[in-house]
């Protein structure tokens, strides 16, 4: 089994590949001793340093001002810089492998953890933005509806003339009509901007997707959103059409009873929720959610909660880095806000093999029989796309609006997986609390009936004929949970004892020698 990925700077360091093994203490019997299953796995602090620095430095004084975990305004941060540049840049890691830069983000936090301060904190340059282009395009739409109200009374009236018309007149007079018609129904007279929706109905955030040329955020202090997508408007059926096209940009087709369908080409939508740990697990026994990949789409973060080690005085953000990050997020959200065809980030070929490289490491990883990572591979599988999206966000934090003009470095892809890396191991622990992790599960089951049933040594045929095939319905599953015991130090497996040439038939089943410990308790 792989070693479980650790956050760690060193990736990019000379000879990572060849890291040292970690130190364990030794036992009697010349065993090593056995690493207990299930202890909580320590949860990562949420890496401000690899955000720019006025970015880190907002993060922080939010934090700090609101008394809330780091890992909140962090994510959140990321969430908005998504909300300036979703669906208007796009990163070209190689070749014709692009990735859009928009995120699916969300908090796990138990109440009374000032979730909506957050919030407002982070996001205030986004309803200022909001309400500066809502001014802008005010005298465009007042224009347009005036146009379309004309054209419509303008055909309307030619209708009529021609209805009335003698029978030579009427059929040119029905041409002309039909004319009118046509342009003043291609008249289409645009919405008003929206950057960010609370919540909505599937239905409504396709919409206003729609509306907004298919960009769109959903940022959200409660976590209604995943009742709404289970189908509380819909009889109890998911409707997630637009939350997973919305994250990969596929092609979305929009009905509309007043309307034809539409299409919206390369759909961009944000998600940044904050909820309760409760929702997550309650969400995990959703197999709509999971078979059809909506929760592999999220980045995840479950904090340590403050509260009751908060202080009644906490120094306030300053104004000078209040004032810098509303003026960066500000100027990167109007100055992409014009761009129709989005702007296409590039990386240095440092950057390339950087990306490369991670991804070498990662995939082992995603191996179903025995992979840190195989019991969530639709997850990690997405792991990487996501990691080049972060540098994209990264990238245009650093640069601006100008940053397409610029490639993307091998150091804000070595920042960027730290962050992955960060979400990795939070979502090791929130896949564990949705009940993902048949492994560990199996693995304390068989831990279990080992120590109630004491032997130095079982085949696996025998140990299968004995457990609850509801649990171990396949034998794959039941290696899962042997491998994950042997790389904790509880089984060893024995070498297969060779066979005498000319032999036939089935080989013997895998032998396990059982830790000490199990036979001989202290």
């Amino acid at each position: 089994m792989n070693a479980p990925i650790e956050p760690s700077e060193s990736l990019f360091t000379d000879g990572w590949e060849d890291a040292a093994p970690a130190v364990v203490l030794a036992s009697p019997r010349g065993w090593e001793e056995p690493i207990p299953l299930g202890e909580p796995r320590a949860l990562p602090v949420f890496p401000t340093d690899a955000l720019p620095g006025w970015l880190g430095a907002m993060v922080k004084a939010v934090a700090e001002e609101t008394q809330t975990p780091v890992d909140m305004a962090g994510c959140l941060a990321l969430a908005v810089l998504a909300v300036a540049g979703g669906g208007r840049a796009v990163v070209a890691a190689r070749g014709r492998w692009r990735e859009p830069v928009n995120l699916y983000v969300v908090v796990a936090l138990p109440p009374a953890n000032r979730k909506s301060a957050v919030f407002d904190a982070m996001a205030r340059p986004l309803v200022k933005v909001e309400r500066t282009l809502v001014e802008q395009s005010a005298a465009a739409i007042i224009e347009t509806r005036t146009t379309a109200q004309l054209a419509k009374a303008t055909a309307e009236k030619a209708a009529a003339k021609a209805a009335s018309a003698s029978e030579d007149d009427r059929e040119k007079l029905a041409g002309q009509a039909i004319d009118l018609a046509r342009i003043a129904e291609e008249i289409t007279v645009p919405a008003e901007p929206q950057l960010i929706a609370d919540d909505g109905t599937p239905a409504a955030i396709t919409t206003l997707l729609a509306e907004q040329g298919g960009r769109l955020a959903v940022m959200s202090a409660e976590g209604g959103i995943f009742d709404t997508i289970a189908g509380r408007y819909s009889g109890g059926n998911p409707d997630m059409e637009v939350f997973l096209k919305g994250h990969a940009g596929d092609l979305l087709k929009v009905n509309r009873q007043s309307r034809d369908k539409q299409y919206i080409e390369n759909p961009a939508l944000t998600m940044a929720l904050a909820v309760q740990p409760s929702v997550l697990e309650d969400i995990g026994h959703n197999r709509g959610f999971d078979g059809r990949g909506l929760l592999a789409r999220f980045l995840y973060s479950m904090p340590e909660s403050l509260v009751g080690r908060r202080k009644s005085l906490p120094d306030l953000i300053p104004d000078d880095v209040a004032e810098e990050y509303e003026r960066n997020v500000a100027a990167l959200t109007l100055d992409l806000a014009g761009w129709t065809d989005p702007a296409v980030l590039a990386l240095t070929p440092d950057a390339v093999d950087a990306v490369i490289r991670y991804q070498d490491h990662i995939e082992p990883h995603l191996d179903a029989r025995g992979g840190s990572l195989g019991h969530i591979s639709k997850w990690a599988g997405k792991l990487v796309g996501a990691v080049v999206r972060i540098s994209g966000l990264l990238h245009l934090a650093e640069h601006g609006g100008d940053g397409h003009k610029k490639p993307i470095t091998a150091e804000t892809v070595a920042a960027a997986i730290r962050l992955g890396e960060y979400f990795t191991v939070h979502a090791l622990t929130v896949f564990e609390a949705m009940g993902a992790d048949t492994a560990l599960s199996g693995a304390r089951t068989v831990l279990a009936h080992l120590r109630a049933n004491p032997a130095p040594s079982f085949s696996r045929r025998d140990l299968m004929a004995r457990l609850s095939r509801a649990e171990f319905p396949t034998v794959t599953v039941l290696e899962a949970a042997l491998s994950l015991l042997e790389d904790h130090g509880w089984l060893r497996s024995e070498p297969a004892p060779p066979r005498p040439p000319g032999t036939r038939g089935r080989p013997p089943a895998p032998r396990y020698t059982t830790h000490p410990t199990l036979t001989h308790p202290h």
